[in-house]
């Protein structure tokens, strides 16, 4: 393949920000690998591969540095398979799709089991790969669909049962032990009742099955990441548990090995730091299975059938199988299931997922409809134009996702530290207990053991890998359920660093559809001659202007006449030739270019102009035959959403083609601190270098075709969701709302984002930086305090606990501004669209 793809592949047994680290240097490794983003609160790896054979090494490799790609199981109804051989041929077409790691095709059942490393494989390409080799497939009753937030409940579910089974056990280690400490004549009874070597051996007995059991996963992963050189969060709590664990074996099975005064057990503390960071995971997995909430709820908005018109029939189908042309049938109250344009009927359509407008939209033959949006009370017929992954939902979902698996630059600073924490850590362990034996008090290998295993597992970096893609998946999906949508990640945090928000006029700050207002015609000319023509020729351009002047003509019943060699000079205006006279309609700029005098007019068109009207020439046959004047009014929530923005600290300009007078007028109705006026689309990106001066970051917000380059070029390019696909593609964040409140609604969730990454980031450093000396004995000179290994390991779980209910406390943020809160501008009026 000459073009990279992309995959997103769900991986197991990630616990830190080092587990982090040594998968995305891992893969980074891999020839034709790269983009290498890996996420510990989503637990996948985004990447890019060169040629589909790259699929195969990425999971090896995985599987090698003991982080394997989660699978998943899909079952396929084979047609057409009638003897071995074909069930040979499926068998192989299915297993060389990339990514599949397991086949299993039923001959007698007429199906295929696959199994496949999740992200890496869609049910398309099986169903594709099975065709394509003579047998076609749809989708099983069997296929596998699990969710994220389903899979991360059975988790947790799986994690509270290992972690009773072990608190169980542990409970008596801890009462017979801690009690005997803290109440004296306690552990005078259990020495008189069943003796101290007895309680000891019972001691050993328990925590040994909770390590061996509940706390085995420690083990299993650690050592063999401390033997590799690559220790992780497994690696500190083996090593941290299993010295406290050797240490208290000798003291109770060989006793002649350590003086009188060593001689101590630490069996309690083994135990209970393993229920305790059980809990703690625990909590997380819980607290994870929130995270995603957002995209459960995009995926909650599909239809999971539809009523499909086949021949003459009206049968019931999954909408994996629906194919374009396919005529959907759409019950009252039904959610509709794909994209497409309604052939029969007359609805309302409940839009409000998309647009935010609690208004149900009028639908009929010709007008086009969204899937997921919700019929009212009539009924339709819809002509499927776009199906599965290419339906608008299927790609907010996919932007949502993309977005919650980015990495921030802020990023950069966790991963740069988090690749040396560990061996650090370890490291600082090894010198605690160095110094203790060398300079601490009788008796100093105890102490030295107790500090060192502290250290150990209160430095856990969980806390540190969670921090920043833990808020990006909370804060983006709750963005989506505010209508932005961050096509790409790092513009969460570049919107946080703006301090100009750039305007486009029309169809952002204008509603971009305008009215003709006024027809000023020069001597010699009649409205009922002139206008026909002129629309006429509008008639063959796409511009609103154009489409005002049409308007207007039909609505006087004008019957418009023939137009030839019609040309669109961007920037300008437009000529054509209707009867063989050339007619042009445009800007002042194109009758001076075309050398025709409008001085008749000038001063009518500065006059519209300063009553907030876009004003443009006609000439017929080289002669000035009128002046065009043209209102567009300016959207309801406008005014108020740029006084929002100046309340955040925000300057707002305005770039148009207008004229400066009638830009004036916009500005001073909606509040706008600059503009810049009479620029022609490809002078936007001027534009907005002009505004960076003094090293400030622009954002640019528009919505139609001459956007692109601007929405490109500036710092954070923000399109409205109402504008055409080009504008959409070049930029980074994406509103579904056709106004401005979304604009401001994208700085708050930037704007609190970030803030909750930098309180999770300041909470995991500042808690490592400060607890791993309390945790090494620094107070233990002045007050005698030594930090237990079971208060670290309940401090370093809560430290990860905190930082996802914090990240959590993003799904409350509000929209700044709702609809309802939204007052009708005075403002929309006849004010101007440019001449763009």
């Amino acid at each position: 393949m000459s073009n990279p793809f992309s995959l997103n592949i769900s991986i197991e047994g990630m616990t830190c920000a080092s587990c982090v680290s040594r998968v995305e240097h891992g893969l980074s490794a891999l020839d034709g690998v790269g983009d290498v983003t890996v996420n510990l609160a989503s637990e996948t790896a985004r990447l890019t591969v060169d040629t589909p054979d790259r699929v195969e090494p990425v999971i090896e490799t995985l599987s090698s540095l003991g982080y394997p790609a989660r699978s998943g199981r899909v079952t396929l109804n084979i047609e057409s398979m009638s003897c071995a051989s074909c069930v040979g041929r499926v068998d192989r077409a299915l297993a060389a799709v990339p990514g599949v790691l397991d086949v299993s095709v039923n001959l007698a059942a007429e199906t295929a089991t696959v199994t496949y490393a999740e992200g890496t494989v869609a049910t398309a390409d099986l169903l594709a790969a099975s065709a394509e080799v003579g047998y076609p497939a749809r989708l099983g009753e069997g296929a596998d669909k699990e969710e994220r937030s389903v899979r991360k409940a059975s988790e947790a579910r799986g994690l509270a049962r290992r972690m009773s089974f072990a608190a169980a056990l542990a409970l008596p280690v801890f009462v017979v032990e801690m009690g005997g400490h803290v109440f004296p004549t306690f552990h005078h009874w259990i020495n008189v009742t069943i003796g101290q070597q007895t309680s000891w051996i019972v001691q050993f007995i328990l925590t040994t099955v909770v390590l061996a059991g509940p706390g085995q996963v420690f083990y299993r992963k650690g050592i063999p990441a401390l033997l590799k050189g690559a220790p992780d969060m497994n690696s500190l709590v083996a090593v941290g548990t299993g010295a406290a664990y050797a240490y208290s074996v000798v003291a109770t099975f060989l006793p002649d090995l350590l003086p009188d005064a060593l001689r101590s057990i630490y069996f309690e503390a083994a135990a209970v730091i393993v229920v305790l960071i059980l809990l703690g995971r625990f909590l997380e997995a819980r607290a994870k299975g929130r995270t995603g909430a957002a995209i459960e709820k995009l995926l909650g908005l599909q239809a999971k059938t539809a009523r499909v018109l086949r021949g003459d029939e009206i049968i019931e189908v999954p909408i994996d199988e629906l194919a374009q042309g396919d005529i959907v049938l759409v019950r009252p109250g039904e959610r509709i299931a794909v994209d497409g344009e309604v052939t029969t009927g007359a609805s309302r359509v409940d839009e409000s997922m998309l647009t935010g407008e609690p208004v149900p939209a009028a639908k009929a033959v010709g007008d086009t409809v969204t899937g997921g949006t919700v019929n009212g009370t009539g009924s339709l017929r819809v002509r499927a134009t776009r199906v599965g992954q290419d339906t608008t939902l299927a790609q907010i979902i996919r932007m949502v996702e993309e977005a919650q698996g980015a990495k921030l630059p802020i990023q950069g600073l966790v991963d740069r530290i988090t690749m040396w924490f560990v061996p650090t850590v370890m490291a600082v362990a090894v010198l605690t207990i160095l110094l203790w034996l060398v300079f601490g008090p009788q008796p100093a290998l105890t102490l030295a053991l107790v500090a060192g295993v502290s250290v150990l597992i209160i430095a856990c970096p969980c806390a540190m890998g969670l921090a920043t893609p833990t808020s990006i998946m909370v804060g983006t999906g709750r963005a989506a359920e505010m209508g932005v949508l961050f096509r790409k990640g790092d513009a969460l945090q570049a919107l946080d660093g703006v301090q100009v928000v750039a305007l486009d006029k029309t169809g952002t700050v204008t509603e971009g559809r305008p009215e003709l207002t006024d027809l000023v015609l020069a001597p010699g000319y009649d409205r009922a001659e002139v206008l026909p023509v002129l629309a006429a020729v509008e008639a063959q351009s796409e511009h609103p202007i154009a489409d005002a002047i049409v308007r207007a003509a039909r609505a006087e019943g004008s019957i418009l006449p023939v137009v030839g060699e019609f040309t669109s000079v961007t920037g300008y205006g437009v000529k054509a030739m209707v009867d063989g006279v050339e007619i042009l309609i445009g800007a002042d700029r194109l009758m001076e270019r075309q050398n025709v005098d409008f001085s008749a007019l000038a001063a009518t068109e500065v006059e519209l102009a300063r009553h907030g009207r876009t004003a443009l020439y006609a000439a017929v046959g080289g002669r000035i035959a009128a002046v065009i004047g043209v209102a567009d009014p300016i959207k309801p929530a406008s005014r108020a959403a740029i006084a929002a923005m100046h309340a955040k600290g925000l300057s707002v300009a305005m770039i148009t083609g207008d004229k400066q007078a009638t830009a004036d007028v916009i500005a001073r109705e909606t509040g706008i601190d600059h503009v810049v006026a009479g620029v022609l689309p490809d002078g936007k990106v001027a534009a907005l270098d002009a505004l960076r001066e003094g090293g400030r970051s622009v954002a640019f917000v528009g919505d139609g075709i001459n956007d692109a380059p601007a929405l490109a070029h500036a710092d954070v390019g923000i399109a409205i969701g109402t504008g055409t696909d080009v504008a959409i593609e070049s930029a980074d964040v994406v509103l579904m709302s056709g106004d401005l409140r979304g604009v401001v609604n994208a700085f708050e969730i930037s704007t609190r984002t970030m803030r909750n990454i930098r309180e999770n980031l300041f909470w995991a450093f500042a808690y490592n930086t400060a607890l791993i000396p309390v945790a090494a004995g620094a107070f233990y000179p002045l007050w005698g305090v030594l930090l237990s290994p079971m208060l670290a390991a309940g401090a370093m779980a809560l430290s990860s606990v905190f930082v996802l209910a914090n990240a959590l406390r993003l799904r409350r943020v509000a929209p700044i501004m709702a609809e309802q809160s939204t007052e009708r501008s005075m403002a929309a009026t006849a004010v101007a669209a440019p001449a763009e």
